[in-house]
């Protein structure tokens, strides 16, 4: 057996999963753990951002792109409270976050001494934004809770996890078990009683839809061959956005899912909340409702459904597929209907301007497999009903958390996973300013994100509400800028300025093929409210 320190236990697990990049901050209380880094130098690479809160947000940028583990490591206390809103935000997502949080001296913890960034009951506040959290006490605990860790992250419901390891921990060395492997995956249940049900459902009914999230974004071959069976519109929103490709005939966002909601009689969700069909499109007794998801408590948790299917969507979807011939009833083309409903949202999208010729140029200079990083801001709203989104992983949204300054951090992330891909990351000027520090970031370790900051001077939506609910009383809705140009050399990345669409798209196409940092700044006033194409109203129930 090897005699490694809890740090380097923990590196060479984190190896043995096939983890080879940590997302990090140094500090005090992890100073053995980047000794251990320095050690896996070759091994293991360790990207430096210059906040806590990018840490941890490269680190869910980087899982959302791939779908596979990713670490942060950051110090305790204010470290860790500065990546909070990351976490929060991948447990929204659901997605397969590590983080390696520091600690006081193991005997000191939550005695109240007031040891450098002490935080009491720092591991029951990770437990509140987390699925698991444990702590790392010896050399020989750490490569079973790191594995535990892996696994906890990416079996059932993805959602991050949580390890600290307080600083004299981290140093101690003993003898370890290394794992040979992963823990193994849980087995795949077909409930073939269940299945039948949902085929029988599907299969009678007149004019099906199927609702897809985040958790159907490694089955798009299923749901579109299950799609086309049923002659089924598939609609979707944000994180489900790409598993079917906008382009397929039966494709449709959620505007037009909105359309065709009244008149269906049943329909399939699968790896989605049905928060927005359940809480405002309505139900009722004339919609049968299957729902798909790996979380078992998901599907009752607003209204019992009439069938609900547990398990990973793909094999789910490919039982429900061989299950469903026995049932299904022939149907005629709805190629037309559809067809009449996209014109309807196209003329209902040119209300949306500049918003929706942005995203005309942004579509026309990033190409397909490119990833599209939306932010909290007037064309990010647009975005996620009018940019088409041809394959999965490429459209990258905040999930309900919907916080701002989220965004390029999680590009950073995205791209350092994704090396050979364009990432293009939009925000507010609001919402850049929370990270402007991390284009340091991008120069430092070479990261080739173009972002395009859309700056109106002030919090648009906030200054919306002011204006159409109080009485135009303006309070905190105003912001002073800096030249984001000027600012963007200061850092040694590239910068552009464009003043309308044609230009951004020239810039665009630019800034990509510079292989390089890059921020092209569109200045621009106040546009018109993209919400009564998202906050739709009720239709059933």
């Amino acid at each position: 057996m090897p005699r490694l320190t809890t740090a380097e236990a923990t590196v060479e697990t984190l190896l043995r999963h096939g983890i080879d990049t940590v997302y990090a901050l140094p500090g005090v209380h992890n100073d053995p753990l980047f000794d251990a880094f320095y050690h896996a130098a070759g091994r293991m690479r360790v990207i430096h951002p210059r906040h806590e809160q990018t840490a941890a947000y490269m680190a869910l940028g980087a899982a959302l792109a791939t779908g596979k583990p990713q670490v942060f490591a950051v110090v305790p206390g204010p470290g860790m409270l500065n990546a909070g809103a990351a976490l929060l935000t991948a447990y929204g997502m659901n997605a397969p976050v590590i983080g390696l949080i520091g600690q006081i001296p193991q005997a000191d913890i939550d005695k109240g001494h007031g040891h450098l960034h002490e935080i009491h009951d720092q591991l029951g506040l990770l437990r509140h934004i987390t699925k698991w959290a444990e702590r790392i006490r010896s050399p020989q605990e750490a490569p079973t809770l790191v594995s535990q860790a892996v696994w906890q992250a990416t079996t059932g419901r993805p959602r991050p996890v949580a390890l600290e390891c307080a600083l004299d921990t981290w140093a101690k060395r003993a003898e370890v078990v290394l794992p040979d492997a992963p823990l193994p995956r849980p087995a795949e249940a077909i409930d073939d009683e269940t299945i039948t049900a949902a085929a029988r459902i599907l299969g009678t009914a007149e004019r099906p839809i199927i609702v897809v999230g985040g958790g159907a974004i490694d089955a798009g071959a299923e749901v579109i061959q299950l799609a086309e069976l049923l002659e089924a519109p598939v609609s979707s929103y944000r994180r489900g956005r790409g598993v079917i490709p906008s382009g397929h005939r039966l494709a449709v966002d959620m505007p037009v899912g909105h359309r065709l909601w009244k008149d269906a009689d049943a329909v399939l969700a699968v790896g989605t909340r049905f928060f927005i069909q359940n809480g405002s499109w309505g139900i009722d007794q004339n919609l049968k409702v299957v729902r798909l998801d790996i979380d078992p408590d998901e599907p009752e948790r607003y209204a019992k459904p009439d069938v609900a299917l547990i398990g990973d969507a793909a094999p789910q979807l490919r039982a429900l597929i061989a299950a469903l011939p026995k049932h299904n009833r022939p149907r005629p083309s709805r190629a037309q209907e559809l067809k009449d409903h996209r014109t309807w949202l196209g003329e209902r999208l040119s209300r949306l301007e500049p918003q929706i010729s942005f995203l005309k140029a942004i579509r026309a200079a990033l190409p397909e497999d490119g990833i599209f990083v939306d932010e909290v801001s007037q064309v990010g709203f647009a975005s996620r009903v009018a940019l088409p989104i041809e394959k999965p992983r490429t459209f990258l949204s905040p999930g309900y958390q919907d916080n701002l300054g989220w965004g390029f951090g999680t590009a950073l992330g995205a791209k350092a996973a994704c090396p050979d891909r364009k990432v293009l990351a939009i925000a507010g000027d609001g919402g850049f300013m929370y990270q402007v520090g991390e284009l340091a970031t991008a120069a430092r370790h070479k990261l080739a994100v173009v972002v395009v900051v859309f700056d109106n001077g002030g919090f648009g939506n906030v200054k919306r509400i002011q204006q159409e609910r109080y009485g135009n009383r303006l309070i905190a809705s105003d912001l002073a800028n800096p030249d984001f140009v000027k600012l963007a050399d200061s850092f040694g990345v590239a910068s552009f300025k464009a003043l309308d669409a044609r230009q951004l798209e020239d810039c665009l196409k630019k800034a990509f093929a510079l292989d390089a940092p890059a921020l092209v700044w569109v200045p621009h006033g106040d546009v018109p409210s993209p919400w009564d194409m998202i906050l739709m109203p009720k239709v059933r129930g």
